[in-house]
């Protein structure tokens, strides 16, 4: 049996990781808008990724006799004004992301939940992997610049980042 203070813990996380999907969702859209196919699937995929994140939680809380909470979502963004300052927001979202869960890991030691703990090292895991690949694209839009044909570059830059993320999964599906 789960923690109150857990359960609520985890819930909360729950309504971070639900944010999260509907940002990313906001921010396909304006990608869209501006043209952006590669941007566009990008973030579409980061989005449905959170959701499946979010399910996951939601998911073990019933499993371990906890009750997971629907939250109410607030309104993300949806204007940005650069696709340097789109990817500086995702960034620092999954920066707060990783602290939450690091959060989330601390309680589960200081309660000796130790399937709380085991739970959530998949979260750490997933989160330093995040961070990587939003700082490798950061870098890349800093590379190729604010020519005038650096939106074209930017979008077929992260277009191949999705495809080798989307391989990947697949391997480990096979």
């Amino acid at each position: 049996m789960i923690s109150k203070k857990m359960e609520k813990a985890l819930n909360e996380q729950i309504g971070l990781e639900g944010y999260a999907s509907f940002l990313y969702l906001s921010m396909s859209a304006w990608c869209d808008s501006e043209g952006l196919k590669g941007c566009t699937q990008f973030m579409r995929r980061q989005s449905e990724e959170e959701q499946m994140h979010m399910m996951k939680i939601f998911d073990y809380l019933s499993e371990v006799g906890g009750h997971p909470l629907t939250p109410a979502i607030k309104q993300p963004p949806s204007k940005f004004t650069s696709v340097q300052k789109l990817f500086d927001e995702v960034y620092a979202h999954e920066q707060k992301v990783t602290k939450s869960i690091h959060k989330l890991v601390s309680l589960a030691k200081a309660e000796d939940d130790y399937t709380t703990f085991e739970f959530l090292q998949w979260y750490v895991m997933e989160q330093r992997e995040e961070e990587d690949q939003m700082r490798t694209i950061l870098d890349r839009i800093k590379i190729i610049g604010k020519g005038p044909q650096s939106l074209y570059f930017i979008d077929k830059e992260i277009e191949g980042i999705n495809a080798e993320a989307l391989a990947n999964e697949a391997e480990g599906e096979a």
